[in-house]
């Protein structure tokens, strides 16, 4: 019943449908316009592993994963890893979105609506998206994350190869 309702949600949404988004071809380009103003592409980031995150502060597991995913980004910033935090709350929700990024080690910004691109409308959070070194997308998380978003062992087979291998 579970499957038949996302399916059902996919096909609705259109979230995960974007042509654009696949696994082993050139990532759909995103610009995360940041809380403090700089505008930061994902296409321009070419040379580092870009992790693209979408979450609310009403999401409960978002409230999990962003701690999460921010040590892992602090730990790991050295070796080329650069993590862009899309908020999907509204400009009535800014305080709290500013609180949260305020304990966060990588850049957040307000999406500005639901529709992220060639990643699709984003229907479940939190979701996130793998960028290689030479832009090529390495991870869907419509197609593989689990409902709770990363878990530290899923950061861990999915990222951190991605670091080591130049």
């Amino acid at each position: 019943m579970r499957t038949a309702f996302i399916a059902l949600m996919l096909l609705l949404a259109g979230a995960a449908s974007a042509n654009d988004l696949v696994v082993g071809k050139a990532a759909p380009p995103l610009v995360l316009h940041s809380l403090s103003g700089e505008e930061i592409a994902s296409d321009a980031l070419k040379g580092k592993i870009v992790v693209l995150t979408f979450w609310a502060t009403w999401c409960v597991p978002c409230r999990v994963e962003l701690p999460l995913l921010s040590d892992y980004a602090a730990r790991r910033e050295g070796e080329g890893l650069r993590v862009l935090a899309f908020s999907l709350d509204g400009p009535n929700r800014l305080d709290e979105v500013k609180r949260v990024a305020a304990t966060l080690h990588f850049p957040v910004g307000l999406l500005g609506s639901a529709y992220a691109g060639g990643y699709g409308r984003m229907w479940r959070l939190p979701v996130s998206f793998v960028i290689d070194r030479e832009g090529v997308l390495r991870y869907d998380g419509w197609a593989n994350q689990t409902e709770d978003g990363w878990s530290a062992e899923e950061l861990d087979r999915v990222v951190t190869p991605l670091l080591v291998s130049p």
